[in-house]
């Protein structure tokens, strides 16, 4: 993260040699910021309140901060002058938008129905998280497994504009249509489509517009050398201080009702753990049948695999209320999907070497 390497490295041991204390040990921090968020969580009265009064559409505004000085470093970081390669990729354009927007959504559906049949709140809760794309931690992921930048970001973007467009439409379906065709129960839900708008205007617009102006006027100024050899390396640091204080607020907010609901959890968390282990695992499966390369299956993967939770849990409460087990579902998300991806991370570079020739 606080690096940048432009010969990719071989394996995961030159990979680690290279990172910074703060990137080699970033498991420990995320496993610490966790505890301390649901420490405060659950012993300090009136915290979740007094971080969730202020807000930026549906989202708690303190969070919404973290989200944003997590983004912008690693926007900073994409070569945007390269995007239109990217965009020249059909295979990989075609392959996420299938994966992010018919696979990953199915799947989390029959996982939700497999899982938690008997308690709809949870399982209404899933099936959302599983509609939200990623568009914001997943950039922090793909960075540290040297996946490729600028088709991050262009995926991103491409999720990002499908959420405002298909959200609402597919919910409607895998809510109210899809089990009325299998002769299972219904849920009603109205989705605020200006909920969605605003998420993604704010904690992907914002943020791109940022590093793209900045990787402009920067190299512009002083130079690409200058750019990618003194100021990123000063700024790279700060997408992990973000998202450290992301998670640690994400928890917080919800520290109580997860320590006092335990078992509620494990039973939200085991098709979590299937989710993004399988969708990872077929991305990373896909990608390498299509010869994209590591830097591209390993994007790919990540893209599929990561679910947008702030936007999820967002679209919950506005829904069904703070208090309901749809929220709940979607706070429990990342309490799996961190440590899960940070695992998947070190399994991706594993499989670097033995599984990418070049």
């Amino acid at each position: 993260m606080s690096t940048k390497t432009t010969t990719p490295p071989v394996g995961q041991a030159v990979v680690v040699g290279k990172l910074s204390t703060l990137d080699r040990f970033l498991p420990v921090w995320i496993i610490a910021a966790m505890a301390v968020g649901l420490l405060l969580g659950r012993f300090v009265p009136g915290l979740n309140t007094a971080l969730d009064a202020v807000k930026i559409g549906s989202v708690s505004l303190p969070i919404a901060v973290g989200l944003l000085v997590m983004m912008y470093p690693v926007l900073a970081k994409v070569r945007y002058n390269e995007t239109g390669k990217v965009l020249a990729d059909r295979k990989l354009l075609i392959t996420s938008l299938i994966i992010n927007w018919v696979a990953a959504p199915a799947f989390m559906f029959a996982l939700a129905w497999i899982f938690v049949p008997d308690l709809p709140e949870y399982r209404t809760g899933l099936i959302i998280v599983g509609l939200a794309r990623c568009i914001a931690m997943v950039m922090i992921w793909n960075d540290l497994a040297c996946g490729d930048r600028e088709a991050a970001a262009v995926l991103v973007f491409i999720n990002s504009v499908f959420q405002v467009v298909a959200f609402g439409a597919l919910g409607w379906f895998y809510l109210q249509v899809l089990p009325g065709w299998l002769g299972l129960p219904i849920t009603s839900a109205d989705f605020s489509i200006w909920s969605i708008t605003v998420s993604v205007l704010v904690f992907l617009g914002i943020p791109l517009l940022a590093g793209f102006l900045t990787r402009t006027i920067g190299e512009k100024a002083m130079g690409r050398n200058w750019y990618e050899g003194k100021f990123l390396p000063r700024l790279g640091p700060w997408a992990l201080y973000g998202l450290l204080f992301t998670i640690a607020l994400l928890f917080a907010l919800q520290g109580d009702t997860i320590t006092s609901r335990p078992l509620d959890v494990v039973r939200i968390a085991l098709p979590l753990l299937v989710y993004f282990v399988v969708v990872f695992g077929a991305g990373m499966v896909i990608g390498r049948a299509l010869q994209l390369g590591y830097a591209r299956t390993t994007t790919l993967a990540f893209t599929a695999s990561g679910n947008n939770f702030e936007l999820a849990i967002a679209v919950a409460i506005s829904t069904f209320g703070v208090t309901s087990g749809q929220a709940l579902a979607g706070v429990v998300g990342p309490l799996i999907e961190v440590p899960v991806l940070i695992a998947l991370v070190h399994a991706a570079l594993w499989g670097r070497k033995r599984f990418f020739a070049n």
